[in-house]
């Protein structure tokens, strides 16, 4: 899927995420809204995956992600992150494959085990214990289906013969693993193009980033041609500081039912100069693209909030 490293970075990229009403309501509407993200210069629209999360909310992230491709061919996709161990690999590959045929070069899949709702992979016949390694099985499958090549697998989780999926991504679609746990980094050096770091200090993305250079001289896939590292992070937007805090917090406790205190320090609050600046250190550490999820009085002041972060970085980090 990715030829071998030539060290030349990627270009920094800041993207926002793709909120209802961007994604439902009436299409005039959700056409102006995503035009003006376009207008703004933000860089992608992102997408999560759940198929029941907590009270039965959620979204198809592939789904989404072809819905916005097709909404907005200006724009890159990234899916952060894909609950791959919930579905099997074939149809998956499938799934990406029409997509990139569709949209060539935007697409941009994250990939992660879940757990923070376990009922949520029990009740697609999952067992949460098995998470990890059946992301694991996959992945591997994932990587041989994309190539166009006849593919077999055959392990504990899913076993076939001669797959083959065309036509095979052209460019290649970007995996990047998405984790704090130290298998995920491992998984990252190992079978992913990068890492996609959530809930972490600027110095601890910096620590992954050079573990999982050193990590992948054990890989039997290509290292890519360049590592895309990124951070996936939750920001409160607001003139004041106290009132984007408080914003954000109610709205991180809503979804994750619990306590805003843990995420606090990953989770910048205040003007958009004020989070770029927090970022600012990730960008030196190694990342190479930003999935803000902004929280702000309302969705045309979150978009003009993202895109001020991301000039401000981009004028740093060009």
């Amino acid at each position: 899927m990715s030829g071998g490293s030539d060290d030349r970075p990627l270009p920094l990229r800041v993207g926002t995420n793709a909120n209802n009403e961007m994604t439902t309501g009436p299409l005039e509407e959700r056409r102006a809204l995503l035009e003006r993200v376009r207008a703004a210069g933000i860089d992608h629209l992102f997408t999560a995956d759940h198929v029941s999360f907590h009270t039965g909310v959620g979204m198809d992230g592939m789904i989404q992600a072809a819905t916005l491709a097709a909404s907005v061919p200006e724009l890159a996709i990234h899916i952060g992150v894909y609950l791959l161990a919930l579905r099997h690999p074939v149809p998956v590959a499938r799934q990406i494959a029409q997509i990139a045929e569709s949209a060539p070069g935007r697409l941009h899949l994250g990939i992660g085990v879940g757990g923070e709702d376990r009922h949520e992979v029990e009740i697609c016949g999952v067992d949460p214990r098995t998470r990890g390694r059946r992301t694991d099985a996959s992945l591997e499958a994932l990587r041989g289906l994309l190539s166009g090549e006849p593919t077999r697998h055959d392990d504990a989780f899913f076993s076939f013969e001669d797959a083959t999926i065309l036509p095979a991504p052209d460019p290649a679609v970007p995996i990047v693993i998405g984790g704090r746990a130290d298998a995920a980094v491992r998984r990252a050096a190992l079978l992913g193009d990068g890492w996609l770091g959530v809930w972490c200090s600027a110095r601890r993305f910096g620590a992954v980033v050079r573990e999982i250079d050193d990590l992948a001289s054990a890989r039997r896939w290509p290292r890519p041609a360049a590592w895309d590292h990124g951070l996936q992070v939750w920001v409160g937007l607001d003139a004041d500081r106290d009132r984007a805090r408080a914003r954000l917090a109610k709205e991180m406790q809503a979804f994750y039912r619990i306590p805003f205190e843990p995420f606090e320090k990953y989770s910048p609050a205040g003007t958009a100069e004020e989070v770029a600046d927090f970022l600012a250190p990730y960008a030196e550490a190694g990342c190479r693209h930003f999935n803000v999820m902004p929280i702000a009085s309302d969705v045309e002041a979150a978009v003009e909030g993202v895109a001020e972060i991301r000039e401000r970085l981009r004028a740093r980090y060009a």
